[in-house]
Formats: C-alpha cells, structure tokens, sequence
C-alpha cells in the first residue's frame, strides 16, 4: 500500500495543497518497502487527487486540507488522515506501528495562503470549497 504525507522539510505540513513536497511511502504489511520524497507539482483544484492516485497513493496523510479537497479524494478512493503534526519518521513509525491516530483538520479556509506552493485561479466562487 502506498502513503503520500504532506512534507515540509523533515515535518508533516499543515497546509496539504502547499505543501512543498511529499513522502512516498510504500508497505507490505507493516514492513516498510521504500520510502521517498517527491516534489509538490502545483496546486490547483483537483489536480492533486488525480496525481496522487496516478502514483497509486491510497491513503494521503496531512496536517489539514480544505473540504472540497477531502471530498475529491474520497470520489478517488483514497482515505484522508487529518489532523497530523511532528515529525516525517515519527509518523512514518507510527504508521508501521498501527498508532497513527488523525483528528481534525489543522488548517482552516484561506489560512493557508503565502505559505509553501501558491495555488492557481480557483474554479469554485466560494473559497470554502477549493483544496488549500
């Protein structure tokens, strides 16, 4: 199964959309395969969902994400974890351990903005429904 985690340097970032980049990791089980990190493509509405799953990601865990991006997910098939903080290894540990626990989503509408990858024209009137 692979994982995609939020990342911001060597921490889970709070701003899902913004992140700078992302942790790929890949299990069999509760063994670790192969972990790795790959470069935010851009933050767009419904972008990331779709590359995300590309990659075969089946569950995406962050510190928060807006509604409209949890919503997008779940149309693709992939579980969201909210509510994330620390850092990379120590939820990668408690992933393997079956701990990880996720609670409410860390960042708020528009609270994301100037932090990490800046998003492209949202389609959606109401900023409450794009991913940030």
């Amino acid at each position: 199964m692979k994982i995609a985690i939020s990342t911001d340097g060597h921490f889970v970032s709070a701003h899902f959309g913004r992140c700078p980049s992302f942790t790929i990791l890949e299990l069999e089980g509760n063994k670790l395969i192969s972990k790795s990190t790959i470069d935010n493509p851009g933050h767009h509405p419904g972008f990331l969902p779709r590359f995300l799953k590309e990659k075969g990601v089946k569950v995406i865990i962050a510190g928060g994400m807006g509604q409209r991006a949890q919503m997008l997910f779940e149309e693709s098939g992939i579980e969201t974890i909210m509510g994330i903080s620390g850092k990379i290894d120590e939820v990668v540990k408690q992933v393997m351990a079956g701990t990880l626990q996720g609670g409410e989503s860390l960042c708020k509408p528009g609270a994301g903005k100037g932090y990490g990858v800046e998003k492209t024209a949202c389609e959606h009137p109401d900023e409450d429904n794009c991913e940030h």
